[in-house]
């Protein structure tokens, strides 16, 4: 089996909230995206990086290959683009997730990933602009740990 791919998924708590309450079944990505769910395959990771509260609140395994469907479940905060459907989607499985209001805040795991060099210090947000973003295993392993050690001090309490 190949080495898994790990993104990023980037949107508001309110379309989080709707994976959550389809039990993190299904992830949509938005139309531009096409290419990057064309890569994803079984096995790969996916981080949810909240706008908005910039946050990350968990981590889903890719269960299918892509497929297109057009229901509308989540929603663009863009006004262009209140049409948007995300209709490049796969289907996922729940790996660790923060419960609401739980969030880890980005910005000091962001602060020490590769990705986020690319931009500079004072605007590491830039690195999670759009909705899908590819990153290395290195910087995954850095996220998963963050929202691993946070679900289990959760969990202690």
């Amino acid at each position: 089996m190949a080495e898994p791919n790990y993104w990023i998924i980037v949107g508001p708590v309110e379309n989080f909230d709707k994976t959550r309450s389809l039990g993190f079944t299904v992830q949509g990505m938005k139309s531009r995206h096409r290419k990057k769910a064309e890569q994803m395959k079984p096995g790969d990771k996916l981080i949810y990086y909240l706008t908005g509260i910039k946050a990350f609140g968990g981590i889903v395994t890719v269960t299918s290959d892509y497929f297109e469907d057009h229901t509308i479940i989540w929603h663009s905060t863009n006004k262009k683009r209140a049409d948007e459907d995300y209709p490049f989607r796969v289907h996922i499985a729940a790996d660790v997730i923060l419960p609401s209001g739980d969030y880890i805040p980005a910005e000091p795991i962001a602060r020490a990933m590769t990705y986020v060099q690319r931009w500079p210090a004072e605007n590491w947000t830039l690195a999670f602009q759009g909705n899908v973003h590819h990153i290395e295993d290195a910087d995954y392993n850095l996220i998963r740990t963050a929202i691993t050690d946070a679900a289990t001090e959760i969990a202690a309490d």
